[in-house]
């Protein structure tokens, strides 16, 4: 378990406290958890590991997938992260390089860091126009739904894409949503080839998007840069010119983070 200092424990420490906060950390090393991997990690019957994931869950940290019973990052604590990440120096370095690339192309532009098998929006500069893509700050989407998502995903090694998608099924958003793995890594090929990902009307209806991944050696999160913008206005033939103008964005951010 991370980011426990052993040393500063208090005296009188209240176990179900304990408890609950050994819990917590969890999710930050794996997207789901059971009762009975709960119950293993903090050495706890798994009635008492159903307590507490209850009460998270009635305070919101915790939310249960109706379908495979597990726990997963309810709102409430991706809120607080969303709050630590506002605070990063990645959004106050990046916004200058995003409202430039909003003027060159006057489309909406979003910063996006992986979350699991998710990406999460953590900064917009909107489009000026009228009919725009809205800010989706704080919004986290599956990550093989959408442009910013193939972007990060397309970075992965082979290993770690099947540990984030197991099984050869995969659930979509909308009618134009890749719905299988081996679909998935022959978009992710194309990615490579490219140095950019695109997503139309994948993750919701009207919206298309294109992304690439910003690389730093000086930057622990995986971050991505897109535009997006509604469909009717990112024909075929502008792809080529908003990518080129994304991928020079991106590779201007990654700079400063070398």
């Amino acid at each position: 378990m991370k980011d426990v200092d052993s040393t500063r424990k208090p005296n009188y420490p209240i176990e179900s406290v304990d408890n609950a906060l050994k819990l917590l950390l969890l999710f930050a090393e794996q997207k789901s958890i059971t009762v009975s991997e709960a119950s293993r990690s903090i050495g706890v019957a798994p009635s008492t590991a159903h307590r507490l994931l209850s009460m998270l869950q009635y305070y919101g940290f915790v939310s249960q997938n109706p379908t495979t019973r597990s726990y997963e990052a309810g709102s409430a604590l991706i809120n607080m992260g969303l709050s630590v990440v506002r605070e990063m120096d990645i959004r106050s370095l990046a916004r200058p390089f995003m409202e430039e690339l909003r003027s060159e192309v006057g489309e909406t532009v979003h910063l996006t860091i992986m979350q699991g098998k998710n990406v999460l929006f953590i900064e917009t500069v909107e489009s000026l126009q009228a009919l725009r893509v809205g800010d989706r700050t704080g919004i986290s989407l599956p990550a093989h739904c959408t442009a910013s998502g193939k972007a990060l995903l397309a970075d992965l090694p082979l290993e770690r894409l099947h540990e984030l998608f197991p099984s050869e099924r995969l659930s979509g958003l909308t009618p134009n949503s890749l719905t299988s793995r081996e679909a998935l890594e022959r978009e992710l090929n194309l990615v490579r080839e490219h140095g950019y990902a695109t997503n139309f009307e994948e993750s919701e209806p009207d919206v298309s998007a294109i992304s690439a991944v910003i690389h730093g050696r000086m930057s622990r999160l995986k971050t991505s840069l897109t535009v997006s913008a509604p469909s009717t206005r990112l024909h075929e033939d502008q792809v080529a010119r908003i990518a080129e103008a994304t991928v020079r964005t991106a590779v201007e951010i990654g700079k400063l983070l070398a």
